[in-house]
């Protein structure tokens, strides 16, 4: 068994208040947990209305499986103009 966790660090640049930023965040995270099957919650930079840490798991038997769901999560995050990508760190245990 393996486990992935993907971070993103996202900066929102048409949020202009926490509450925008909420809408803009929980959307994202509702639709890769609907589209990856993947744990996703927000861990980072809380009290932030222009920036979000995201941390995304992921369990599988094979690496490769990992890695391939996690460049289709970062390409959809990339795709999404509310935010932008700043950084994408990949860790397996």
């Amino acid at each position: 068994m393996i486990v992935g966790l993907l971070t993103l660090d996202l900066h929102i640049h048409e949020s202009h208040s926490l509450k925008e930023k909420r809408f803009v965040i929980k959307s994202l995270i509702d639709r890769i947990k609907n589209k990856f099957n993947v744990s996703v919650a927000e861990v980072d930079a809380n009290d932030l209305w222009q920036r979000s840490i995201i941390a995304v798991a992921c369990v599988s038997n094979e690496t490769v499986m990992i890695n391939k769901v996690f460049e289709q999560i970062r390409n959809l995050v990339i795709s999404n103009h509310s935010v932008e990508l700043i950084n994408a760190t990949t860790e397996l245990l």
